[in-house]
């Protein structure tokens, strides 16, 4: 994995937020979120790391190179978001302190990445994702049932039907034991669908993502 792109906190910086882009996008392709959310009154004491996936043959796109985390019909348990995890927390950022997230194909790499973290994350965000190889996380899950997690998906999404994160969702709740949730950050997974979305981000999305945020790594600690 290349340099990741690094967006500082405006203040003193308390938190971090690893989001990590989908299949094919640019390593930038995520940096006017990170711009936007780090600029807002209430989160201007979080740091973004925004990583670039290496490139990679990709079988579903006819065995073409390009961006991605993980060819999906060889994918591993192995996750390239860990030694951020730990940059951080060596240079003293508490664990709970740190969010991971990601569109697409970068969200089910941050679902796979914090359920399976051997220290608790402060919160997941997993946005027009989906969770990958379900029985393997199931064995390597440690903290599920407590941490917080958001899914948001647009209805009609024509690249990862809403149906898969539903999917995924359900065997988080029956599998996990991850609770529903109906307001945001709190423990366990508040699931969210956008009508009329497709595959990409919304102003409303965006704003309940800095919701999250606020509620998982508020500014106070």
């Amino acid at each position: 994995m290349s340099t990741p792109l690094i967006v500082q906190a405006v203040k003193r910086h308390t938190a971090t937020v690893i989001f990590v882009h989908g299949l094919g996008d640019p390593g930038d392709g995520l940096l006017h979120v990170a711009q936007r959310l780090g600029k807002d009154p209430q989160l201007q004491h979080t740091k973004w790391i925004l990583p670039r996936a290496p490139t990679r043959a990709v079988t579903v796109n006819n065995g073409l190179r390009m961006l991605s985390w993980f060819d999906i019909y060889g994918f591993s348990a192995s996750s390239k978001e860990d030694p951020l995890i730990e940059e951080e927390t060596k240079a003293g950022v508490d664990a709970s302190r740190i969010v991971l997230g990601g569109f697409s194909q970068g969200g089910a790499m941050s679902l796979l990445t914090g359920l399976t973290s051997p220290v608790k994350l402060g919160g997941l965000v997993a946005l027009s994702g989906w969770l990958p190889i379900r029985d393997e996380i199931k064995k390597l899950a440690l903290h599920t049932p407590s941490l917080p997690i958001f899914m948001g998906h647009g209805a009609e999404d024509p690249i990862v039907p809403v149906s898969i994160a539903e999917l995924s969702a359900r065997y988080l709740s029956e599998e996990f034991g991850v609770a529903s949730q109906e307001k945001i950050g709190e423990p366990g997974l508040k699931f969210k669908e956008y009508p009329g979305l497709g595959h990409e981000l919304s102003e409303q999305e965006l704003k309940d993502v800095a919701a999250f945020l606020r509620h998982v790594v508020p500014e106070s600690q």
